[in-house]
């Protein structure tokens, strides 16, 4: 019997690089979708339902996608692989479509496809690092992974801000989605397929053979192995107490960036930049002076949106050299993963509390660096707690229903949760979202509190 052999960096690096695509489409959708909506005419208050596509399909589809892939075996591709390249394709032709949407309905409906299709390609790739790294180099491996997605994050968040400014792509709306966006996101859709195809040909994946002799060397405890598929309510009941732990941790963490996500540019717009999106039905467009006052609204709107866009991407920096420092301290020793997941979550939630605060739009970079820890550790820490708490058997699966603790906040803060909430406990000004923001994340960080099982923690 054989345990998994430690992998060097580079075979870790060409596993993780796929996510350096998916995370060009998650970050052109989250930083950017809200002003697709606007421009073709959305209210702020109906920005969160809007989104409800997004997490609605991820539950869905995940737990599906999960399942699957722990069923395939391609004598090419592999277990995992087949997915990655299905959902690349399908994400790619969606990012360069979706901001060429004539109507406010069609781009809706293409956020459904793109998450959907990303979905495809991203669950598996958690299962992928568990499947291929030994125990103790998992909480390295998705260490290295969060590397690869503050990259693509940081990249992908100043792309529209970048085409205006150096290549003179027009970033006025003219009525419609501003030119540059546009650019963007078909940037976005060669990044998404090109890296994909990186892990595609350069990694191995072990067959069902090696992965049997792998996980009985591993010492885990023998367990009747039982095609479950697709009963859930089974599923539910087998799931470990850990996971319902990091459950709740993962509520309030994703409840906390859907909200950013859907809030965070028409929040610091108004309240930072003072340039809100302009209303077209406030305006006499039928005179020249209310439709040159609509124009020149419009500008400043969308030049404070491109920076706003590119101060946002520094969250995706900030967990880039938050993933880099912990990469090379995993590489050497162990951590105890709840209290650094505890310690990230609250700092990131003191960065939320400071934009309100804020009369200097440059100072969105500090509360960025600090969101940035707390994204780091989301993208790492509860997959590596949970990876090494669960039968190795069903990885796809439990990842998949792991991934619902993700999509049902989202799904909750779609239908109500946003603005009952930040009214409810803050007021009616839209930055009061980005308080919200703050306190869930809190909430996250404290509830790490109750994780005890030490196969987590380590």
């Amino acid at each position: 019997m054989h345990k998994r052999p430690l992998l060097s960096f580079w075979q870790i690096w060409n596993m993780s690089f796929g996510f350096l695509g998916i995370q060009f489409g998650f970050a052109l959708q989250g930083g950017f979708m809200s002003r697709i909506f606007q421009s073709l005419g959305a209210n702020k208050d109906a920005l969160p339902l809007l989104w409800l596509a997004a997490p609605l399909t991820g539950l869905i589809v995940q737990p599906i996608i999960g399942y699957l892939s722990d069923k395939t075996w391609h004598p090419k591709l592999g277990r995992r692989r087949p997915y990655f390249l299905i959902g690349a394709v399908l994400s790619s032709l969606v990012l360069i479509v979706v901001p060429h949407s004539p109507v406010l309905w069609v781009a809706v409906g293409c956020l459904w496809i793109l998450d959907a299709s990303m979905n495809i390609s991203m669950e598996p790739f958690r299962a992928l690092v568990a499947d291929n790294l030994a125990d103790e180099q998992r909480t390295y491996g998705f260490m290295v992974q969060t590397l690869i997605i503050g990259v693509g994050t940081w990249v992908a968040s100043n792309l529209p801000w970048f085409v205006n400014e150096f290549l003179g792509v027009s970033n006025s709306s003219g009525g419609g989605v501003p030119a540059n966006v546009k650019v963007a996101f078909a940037v976005g859709g060669f990044v998404f397929l090109a890296s994909i195809l990186v892990t595609i040909f350069t990694t191995k994946e072990y067959t069902p053979e090696e992965m049997a002799a792998f996980n009985q060397a591993d010492d885990r405890p023998e367990v009747e192995h039982k095609d479950i598929g697709f009963n859930f309510f089974k599923n539910y009941h087998l799931i470990p107490p850990v996971m319902w732990k990091l459950g709740l941790v993962q509520f309030f963490s994703w409840f906390a960036f859907f909200t950013m996500w859907n809030m965070y540019v028409p929040a610091v717009t108004e309240h930072v930049f003072d340039a809100p999106a302009p209303i077209a039905s406030a305006y006499d467009l039928d005179s020249a002076e209310g439709k040159m006052a609509f124009e020149k609204a419009d500008q400043v709107y969308n030049q404070a949106a491109d920076k706003a866009g590119a101060y946002m991407g520094s969250y995706g920096l900030s967990s880039m050299i938050f993933a880099f420092i912990l990469t090379l301290l995993t590489a050497k020793v162990r951590i105890n993963r709840k209290y650094l997941h505890m310690v990230s979550l609250i700092l990131g939630g003191l960065g939320f509390y400071y934009m309100k605060a804020l009369s200097n739009p440059n100072m969105l970079h500090l509360s960025f660096i600090l969101i940035g820890f707390a994204w780091g550790s989301i993208l790492s820490m509860p997959y590596a707690m949970l990876s090494s708490s669960i039968d190795p058997k069903k990885m796809g699966l439990y990842m998949g229903l792991f991934n619902m603790f993700i999509v049902i906040p989202q799904i909750v803060a779609s239908v109500g949760g946003i603005n009952f909430a930040y009214k409810t406990l803050f007021g009616d000004a839209t930055i009061n979202t980005m308080m919200l923001a703050g306190t869930c994340l809190m909430l996250a960080g404290l509830s790490n509190l109750l994780i005890t099982e030490k196969s987590a923690v380590r």
